[in-house]
């Protein structure tokens, strides 16, 4: 029988070329100088070869996904923050309460929180979907994070999201994330799935000091020589290493992807998933906005891997779902140029005559 993951993969198809020609041309005939609007033509052209359609939909109105999980690593001491955060903090988006909440209100974004992993039991509340697929990962220094199954069942959870979310009228997604500790296992995925050293793409978290620095890039490298993952294998490598809300955010874009709408990526734990996501489904990246530069360095790396261009640089270093909230109006912005500014012949404008100076 196909797993939900197999149809998924299997109906992520490669952009429309055609959408995206259109798009391009229709670029050089509207009132400013062609290119004159840089990297957010080119977000349009790509966002029109997704959708096969030029122009493409507005993105609007946008839904942001909120997986939480917790991680065997912590036990290793790469954060000084105590576990029992990752519940706290849930508790906190569904009382409306932390930085996610408030700019997803300024941008009129609706936020759904997604147990996939939180260690303790949470009580079912409005606004939280429970998909627990166990109470947190192992430490990875030891076993394996994950089993196969797992990892698939958490890919799985953010298909499912996915689709309720689109089902729900969302015409783009947005991924937050929260997990103590979660930096350490995106950074092992980074470097799984780059080939860049462990120090290149660990970085600091939520802030830590030198010493606690230092034991965390131990804990990757540790990690990576224990299972000797290859992204040959994504689904060995994101159980070997990965966290339950990165496998659900990989599963979240492989279904944005299969249902060609695109999907806002948030930090350096989003970045990592991507980069899951992107071996399973290449043809999935075409659905990818990478929302802002992480200061964590896997961040850059991970993005530049995938040949995604990011479209705020704020220093940001929260999750949550932040940059890609503060991103959002860029993304509508460059898509409402192909559906209201008018062309040179519809205006009355003139065009530059092309002739040359001798």
């Amino acid at each position: 029988m196909t797993s939900l993951l197999d149809h998924t993969i299997a109906a992520v198809v490669p952009a429309d070329a055609g959408a995206a020609q259109a798009a391009r041309e229709l670029h050089t005939r509207l009132t400013k100088p062609p290119g004159s609007l840089g990297e957010l033509e080119d977000l349009s052209v790509r966002l029109a070869g997704l959708a096969g359609s030029c122009p493409p939909p507005l993105p609007t109105p946008g839904a942001v996904a909120v997986f939480a999980g917790d991680h065997g690593v912590h036990a290793c001491g790469v954060t000084p923050w105590p576990q029992e955060v990752t519940a706290q903090m849930v508790a906190n988006f569904l009382a409306g309460g932390a930085v996610v909440n408030a700019f997803a209100r300024q941008a009129g974004v609706g936020v759904t929180v997604v147990d996939v992993g939180v260690g303790s039991e949470l009580e079912p509340a409005d606004g939280l979907l429970i998909r627990k697929v166990r109470a947190g990962t192992r430490d990875f220094t030891v076993e394996p994070a994950l089993t196969r199954d797992e990892a698939v069942a958490a890919l799985q959870v953010g298909i499912e999201v996915a689709g309720v979310l689109i089902d729900g009228g969302a015409a783009i997604l947005l991924t937050g994330d929260m997990g103590i500790a979660n930096t350490t296992p995106a950074a092992a995925l980074v470097a799984a799935f780059t080939g860049a050293d462990p120090a290149a793409v660990t970085g600091r978290g939520t802030g830590v000091d030198d010493d606690t620095y230092t034991r965390k890039v131990s804990v990757v490298r540790a990690g990576l020589d224990r299972h000797r993952v290859s992204a040959a294998d994504p689904i060995g490598a994101l159980a070997a290493v990965g966290g339950l809300e990165h496998a659900a955010i990989a599963g979240y874009i492989l279904g944005a992807a299969a249902r060609r709408v695109p999907v806002v990526l948030d930090g350096v734990i989003a970045a990592s998933a991507a980069l899951v996501a992107a071996a399973l489904a290449p043809d999935a990246v075409a659905a990818m906005v990478a929302g802002h530069r992480s200061v964590e360095p896997g961040a850059t790396v991970a993005l530049a891997h995938l040949g995604l261009t990011p479209l705020v640089d704020l220093g940001l270093r929260l999750g949550e779902g932040t940059g890609a909230l503060l991103a959002l109006p860029i993304v509508a912005s460059a898509v409402r140029v192909l559906h209201e500014v008018a062309t040179f012949d519809s205006a009355g404008v003139s065009e530059k005559s092309g002739i040359s100076e001798k």
